[in-house]
């Protein structure tokens, strides 16, 4: 198989060569990304391990997570949510730029995973008009390459959104809790491993992915991780 990957990406490189998606630099390393621009790319490496919080350095649990210890046990978010990542990842989620989309699975499949790992991979699902709106669920679409990189099992149908809800750009950590409260559900007869992990693109406040750990473990999942491809540098949590 290797004896074929080789000659078709120097084929691929050759007709549609990499292109950087920031500055229009020729890209490197197999991504649209030139190594200036990937470069930039802001790292998590100093954070909470139980919410993967960006914080000067690592620690088993952050102030907030001390003081209310949220309904997962363990996160993982290889990057930090701000330049230049935060522009590709607004390309991706906003304008249907699958390019993006792309160079941002690769960068994910490109990070050291957890040492724990879970037998499923459950992206947070989409209302099915957000889904008929944007076209793609942006988790899912992350989810499927990462899972097949770490030889993981991947379920789209596992979790559904039961009711629309408002986008929680906008919102505080209160209202976005508000927000999400009741909105997931289990599909009917889908049987669960006892380690699972939600999986979303951006974990700002983490309410959305705390309100679908509580419908998991609620069922009987006796421990669930919360991965994000990046998490937002904001300490106003739960």
């Amino acid at each position: 198989m290797e004896a074929l990957v080789r000659p078709l990406s120097r084929l691929h490189a050759w007709l549609l060569p990499w292109r950087c998606l920031l500055c229009g630099d020729a890209g490197g390393d197999g991504l649209d990304l030139c190594h200036a621009c990937a470069a930039e790319l802001p790292r998590n490496t100093s954070c909470c391990a139980c919410c993967a919080l960006p914080l000067p350095s690592a620690v088993a649990m952050c102030g907030a997570c001390q003081r209310k210890p949220p309904p997962w046990d363990a996160a993982w978010a290889p990057f930090r949510y701000g330049w230049p990542l935060d522009r590709l990842e607004a390309r991706y989620k906003f304008g249907r730029d699958l390019a993006a989309g792309r160079t941002l699975a690769r960068l994910w499949q490109c990070a050291v995973p957890p040492v724990a790992r879970p037998a499923l991979i459950l992206p947070v699902p989409l209302h099915r008009a957000r889904l008929r709106q944007r076209g793609y669920n942006q988790a899912l679409e992350l989810a499927r390459p990462l899972g097949r990189a770490l030889d993981i099992p991947v379920r789209h149908d596992g979790l559904l959104r039961s009711r629309a809800t408002v986008a929680q750009t906008e919102l505080d950590a209160a209202a976005r809790r508000r927000n999400v409260y009741g909105a997931f559900a289990l599909r009917d007869g889908a049987p669960l491993p006892p380690h699972v992990v939600l999986l979303d693109d951006v974990m700002t406040t983490g309410a959305t992915l705390a309100e679908c750990a509580r419908v998991l473990k609620r069922a009987g999942v006796a421990r669930v991780d919360v991965w994000a491809l990046a998490r937002a540098p904001s300490s106003r949590q739960r």
